[in-house]
């Protein structure tokens, strides 16, 4: 079915209703539980995918380089975010919002059931099914979430951004717990399947929830003509054909050295924000001045998120490093897991969501976004001052407290809470009709492009003294941050 998405009934959220009662209605627990398990196999999965990969292969890891290892982690992350834009894309034009987030559910589920069997070809073929599962759902949810809370104001929108954050944090929370304790004490890939397992049932319930989402069930909002979508299908075959020709190819060969795969994704990864903006500003849609001017005006808080996902997307590689070598772990005997510490990251998120809900209710229209931005770069910047000096306080023989760690996770966890609930609700609400999905997928894009270089510089790590690595970020993120708050553009 195709035309635009149909107008959803006010009553569904009306202004004037507390934003907690979202809790009560159908279609919020469908798209909660979706990403909840999406979450619960994301955050399993960033807990194990570094310490795997820097295990020795005597241990059942890949035995990479510590540098290597955080470079992958970074590729896998920016590759996931990279992939929001088609999807996005294929959300606006081709599939709708409710088939797109379907389809990157399935596709996820895949991709954690090949990390599941003990193959090499496998787990990389697992993690490039992940990244394009996630690139379908991630964008086109938060539309589908806009869709069904019709009519809310920018203060609203952000309260209800930050609920649905606060959501989803629980399975995030259980994630690493049950993946890191299958995967470093039982089996690597035992862990993996466990997210696997997430993911179905995941999809077990939208399926089943699926009738409360209404018009946001409808195709997609501006479908492309039967020819030009016939052409689509067949470059789609086209280029699944050669992928595994090329794999193939390479199976053959023996393979091919990560760090020029590395190198060609991070790449691509700088230039596809450029093109990308240059494509959405000349979209076909026929944008107006004024929808042209949000878009230029987006790039003022696109370019202060890229670093921020830089030092967001080293949370389960070089945060895993710092729990792994510079933590004290033994408590009353017991040695806790290294992945077990991902999970304070969600359970901060947990804990602060609703506070930071309350705030962006609060303080409504009084600061502008780049501010908030500007605020959240500050917190990001506070993370790694904080693990800067627990790093340069451990030495070989010599570990930290904990509470180094966990205060860097919370410093994070706020700097997110700015940037991920502010980010979506900027990106809605600057989004062209048409193009929203497509929207998203660039907020995405800022992602990837941060994620990307993140993994790169991470290479660093095996050069540079850890604490001047972090202090590094620390430096940037705050020069930024006070430029930033300089600005007066509004979005």
């Amino acid at each position: 079915m195709s035309g635009p998405p149909a107008t959803v009934r006010a009553e569904t959220a009306p202004a004037d209703r507390p934003v907690w009662t979202l809790l009560r209605e159908r279609w919020f627990s469908t798209l909660f539980l979706t990403d909840m398990w999406e979450r619960f196999s994301f955050y399993g999965m960033q807990a194990l995918l570094f310490l795997y990969a820097t295990a020795p292969e005597t241990d059942g890891g890949l035995g990479l380089s510590d540098g290597t290892a955080g470079a992958l982690f970074g590729l896998y992350v920016s590759a996931s975010f990279l992939a929001a834009m088609p999807g996005g894309w294929l959300g606006d034009r081709v599939l709708g919002t409710h088939r797109a987030m379907l389809t990157g559910a399935i596709v996820i589920a895949a991709g954690h059931l090949c990390m599941a069997f003990p193959a090499r070809a496998g787990f990389y073929t697992g993690l490039a099914l992940v990244a394009c599962g996630t690139g379908l759902l991630k964008p086109n949810l938060p539309v589908m979430f806009d869709q069904m809370n019709p009519g809310a104001d920018s203060a609203r929108r952000r309260a209800a951004f930050s609920l649905f954050y606060m959501s989803i944090q629980v399975s995030a929370l259980i994630g690493p717990l049950v993946t890191g304790t299958l995967g470093e004490r039982v089996d690597w890939h035992l862990g993996f399947g466990a997210a696997a397992v997430g993911m179905l049932l995941g999809v077990l319930q939208y399926v089943w929830g699926a009738s409360s989402l209404r018009g946001a069930r409808t195709g997609p909002s501006r479908p492309l003509p039967p020819a030009a979508q016939r052409r689509l299908v067949r470059g789609a075959w086209t280029a699944l054909a050669a992928a595994v020709l090329v794999a193939a190819g390479v199976a053959a060969a023996g393979g091919v050295p990560l760090r020029p795969v590395l190198a060609l994704c991070g790449l691509a990864s700088l230039v596809l924000p450029v093109v990308a903006f240059r494509r959405l500003l000349r979209a076909d849609g026929g944008l107006d001045d004024a929808a042209r001017e949000r878009i230029r005006a987006y790039r003022v808080v696109f370019v202060p998120s890229v670093l921020f996902w830089a030092m967001y997307g080293q949370l389960g590689s070089v945060f895993s490093l710092f729990a792994r070598e510079h933590t004290d772990r033994e408590i009353a005997g017991f040695t806790v897991p290294a992945s077990w510490f991902q999970s304070a990251h969600p359970l901060f998120l947990l804990l602060l969501a609703p506070l930071f809900a309350w705030l962006w209710l609060r303080i409504g229209g009084r600061a502008g976004t780049v501010r908030k931005f500007s605020a959240g770069l500050l917190c990001a910047a506070g993370g790694f001052l904080v693990l800067a000096v627990g790093a340069a306080l451990a030495t070989d023989v010599r570990q930290v407290s904990a509470l180094w760690l966990l205060g860097a996770f919370l410093f994070m966890t706020c700097g997110e809470l700015v940037f991920g609930p502010v980010g979506l609700s900027t990106t809605a609400e600057a989004a062209p009709d048409g193009h929203r999905s497509r929207m998203m997928g660039l907020f995405y894009l800022g992602a990837a492009l941060g994620a990307g270089a993140g993994g790169q510089l991470s290479h660093l790590v095996g050069v540079l003294p850890l604490w001047v690595y972090l202090s590094g970020f620390t430096a940037a993120a705050v020069a930024t941050a006070l430029a930033l708050a300089r600005r007066t553009v509004r979005i």
